[in-house]
């Protein structure tokens, strides 16, 4: 689990720190497909190659200084994510193409963000970032966001802390990243018996190899 779990407003940052944090995620979503062989962030990006694994921070502000001087490694493609049911990025599609919960029918239960779909998997080749939460649904029904690879919890976050907030938009303090073929679960605490789905949007970056298309 990443040190510090907490969620940041999009009303305490400014416009550049908004772009300044996606670049980041971006820049931790490219050094990731580099390890995990997805295009070839390496070849592509300059002095990539011979910064040391272990030295991830520096391989990262590489890479985000590579992609704010307008660059992209040629042999990746980014967009976001897709789940179904005519397109999708997981080997289980969702029934609607749209993120939502499953149906919230008891307080204090956990319920998947894509609906029926309770442990997605990643297709092969395909490498997701998740940097931030939107919820739509009023009254906001939940109150706490987790990520588990199998049992392993790998975020957990207090959604609490936005209810005072106007907007209910904010970015974590550390991206989720999943690997291809990862089997996760990405899943909200509900508060509120309502028996319908919450609409829950998680922002995210899907990374692939240049040129391929999702099934």
């Amino acid at each position: 689990m990443p040190a510090r779990n907490y969620l940041i407003n999009t009303e305490d940052l400014s416009l550049t720190d908004r772009r300044n944090y996606r670049l980041t995620a971006i820049a931790a979503g490219l050094e990731r497909c580099a390890a995990k062989g997805v295009g070839s962030p390496e070849a592509d990006i300059p002095g990539l190659q011979s910064i040391p694994v272990a030295q991830k921070g520096q391989r990262v502000r590489t890479i985000k200084s590579y992609i704010e001087g307008g660059n992209w490694p040629r042999s990746v493609d980014q967009r976001e994510l897709v789940t179904g049911p005519a397109r999708t990025d997981f080997v289980a599609a969702t029934a609607l193409n749209q993120m939502l919960t499953a149906p919230l029918a008891a307080i204090g239960a956990w319920y998947s963000c894509f609906q029926a779909v309770a442990v997605p998997q990643l297709l092969v080749g395909k490498l997701l970032v998740i940097y931030g939460i939107s919820v739509i649904t009023v009254p906001v029904p939940i109150t706490a966001l987790q990520f588990l690879r199998g049992t392993n919890v790998q975020g957990l976050f207090d959604l609490q802390t936005q209810d005072s907030r106007m907007v209910f938009d904010a970015y974590l303090s550390e991206p989720m990243v999943f690997d291809p073929q990862d089997t996760f679960a990405i899943q909200v605490l509900a508060s509120i018996a309502t028996g319908v789905a919450a609409n829950v949007h998680l922002h995210n970056f899907l990374f692939e190899k240049a040129g391929d298309t999702i099934a």
